[in-house]
């Protein structure tokens, strides 16, 4: 299958013949028109959608397929009098508007362009290989939306544990989705292997001590301290329950056994 790589962007030669990939602001195009040179051109979609025509001037192609976009300037030729049956073909030069950068805590990050029109969250974190086992459940996606900045964090997971399907969205030009790093938890004292440890959902304090591979013979599931700072930032100590839920930054102190 052959690849093109344009201007540091690599793309699959077949997305060109993809009748449903939707072009947007920065996609180079090659325009000709059967039998018609003068009509030739190559040019490219602007931020609002439209390019320059030769007889048509301004046309809007921003969000049509390929397919559309010849028929929409083989119809305004053809209404317009200029030619009888014009046969138009679009050439698919660069992606460049259609694109969504993936970062942060995932397989593969970069730039993916989107290929169809119906391109949704996990297809694109799918794409760049899904979050590794450092990240978080949660992804944040920036862009615009009807000409506002736009922000949703959205709890990946969740929309199939929890059938919350509305939360895979449709993807757009220009966004950005973000897996920060896992929240993570602290153990250390008297537990057979002390450091730093995802926070799973729903964790108790049982099973981060567990996680940390249990006690050593001198520790005390009963001799526990937990450090645990506010939201105002104040530090709180107590003794914990086993049952007791695990947040973000918590730090687990296992001591010695008094017997």
């Amino acid at each position: 299958m052959a690849c093109l790589t344009l201007a540091g962007i690599a793309f699959d030669a077949q997305a060109q013949g993809k009748p449903d990939y939707p072009l947007g602001a920065g996609d180079a195009l090659k325009i000709q028109v059967f039998q018609n040179p003068d009509l030739t051109i190559e040019t490219r979609v602007s931020e609002n959608g439209t390019i320059t025509y030769p007889l048509l001037g301004a046309v809007d192609l921003g969000g049509l397929s390929i397919a559309d976009a010849e028929k929409k300037i083989s119809v305004g030729l053809q209404q317009g009098g200029f030619i009888q049956n014009p046969q138009v073909n679009i050439v698919l030069i660069q992606i460049r508007g259609n694109q969504v950068s993936v970062l942060g805590q995932v397989g593969r990050p970069g730039r993916f362009p989107l290929e169809t029109a119906n391109t949704r969250l996990t297809d694109m974190l799918a794409n760049a290989g899904g979050a590794v086992p450092t990240g978080d459940d949660i992804a944040i996606i920036t862009g615009v939306r009807d000409g506002k900045p736009f922000l949703k964090l959205v709890d990946v997971p969740a929309i199939f544990l929890n059938a919350r399907l509305e939360d895979d969205i449709l993807m757009q030009g220009g966004d950005s989705i973000y897996v920060h790093r896992a929240p993570m938890y602290y153990i250390y004292g008297e537990v057979q292997r002390p450091g730093t440890f995802r926070v799973e959902r729903g964790m108790t304090v049982m099973q981060a001590l567990a996680q940390g591979g249990g006690t050593t013979a001198r520790g005390s599931e009963k001799r526990l301290r937990l450090n645990r700072k506010t939201i105002e930032g104040k530090l709180l100590q107590f003794e914990p329950s086993l049952n007791d839920l695990v947040i973000p930054n918590d730090v687990i102190y296992v001591k010695e056994s008094i017997f």
